[in-house]
């Protein structure tokens, strides 16, 4: 089984709960990158953190490139390939952290029709008010790497994920995000095998929504710290 990545909270907590499942062989996680900026696609998060979460996890990252601007026909040319890949590999089905939105859900399913490749959702239809905080309450290490300013705050985009960044949620905001309003990056949990360490550097406004540069910290010796496969 694939799980897809976005390497935020949602991915996370939806890898912890396959890694809990006895009948679950992961082989790999896919995630989408914008080729241009090579970055995770809408998340803006480094190609090279992807790979460490990856690498933290004990799995494969799949990368699928998107140009950027991407059209819809441009996304589903390159997802038949991934598909294809999958096939050829034997995976079976590939996992999604979808909340509640049944439209992005169905949408899933459509494409892999005919595939022979099933489309699971672990942790569908959880209560995200609970679930925002049994994920914090977990010990998951989350930044908030982008926010779409029309739904929430721009000022809390680079915040931890934490109790204080919930609270100061809005009404109708929510928790998890799964309406577009915040994605985020996750940088420690039980799902990895060790932590990558971070800081947050540059915040900006493009295209509409607030973005944070998560960046590797660097040691004393200028390599990054927590990535690659020989951190401890």
């Amino acid at each position: 089984m694939w799980l897809s990545w976005s390497s935020g909270k949602d991915s996370a907590w939806t890898l912890r709960a396959l890694q809990r499942d006895p009948d679950v062989e992961l082989a790999g996680l896919l995630t989408t990158f914008n080729e241009a900026a090579d970055r995770v696609a809408m998340h803006a998060v480094r190609r090279e953190l992807a790979r460490a979460q990856a690498d933290a996890a004990g799995l494969p990252l799949v990368e699928v490139d998107l140009p950027w601007p991407c059209s819809n026909e441009e996304y589903e040319a390159r997802m038949r390939g991934a598909v294809e890949r999958a096939r050829a590999d034997r995976v079976e089905a590939v996992a999604f952290g979808d909340l509640f939105l049944e439209d992005v859900r169905d949408y899933r399913v459509r494409q892999m029709q005919g595939t022979g490749i099933d489309c699971l959702f672990p942790i569908w239809g959880a209560d995200t008010s609970e679930l925002a905080r049994q994920i914090v309450d977990a010990g998951v290490v989350a930044h908030v790497t982008c926010v779409d300013p029309k739904q929430m705050d721009g000022a809390l985009c680079g915040r931890r994920y934490d109790h204080a960044l919930l609270d100061a949620l809005p009404a109708g905001v929510d928790p998890c995000g799964e309406n577009g309003e915040m994605h985020t990056f996750v940088s420690a949990g039980p799902m990895f095998t060790r932590s990558i360490a971070v800081e947050v550097g540059e915040v900006v406004e493009r295209d509409g929504f607030v973005f944070a540069d998560v960046l590797p910290t660097q040691t004393a010796d200028g390599a990054p710290a927590g990535v690659g496969s020989g951190d401890g």
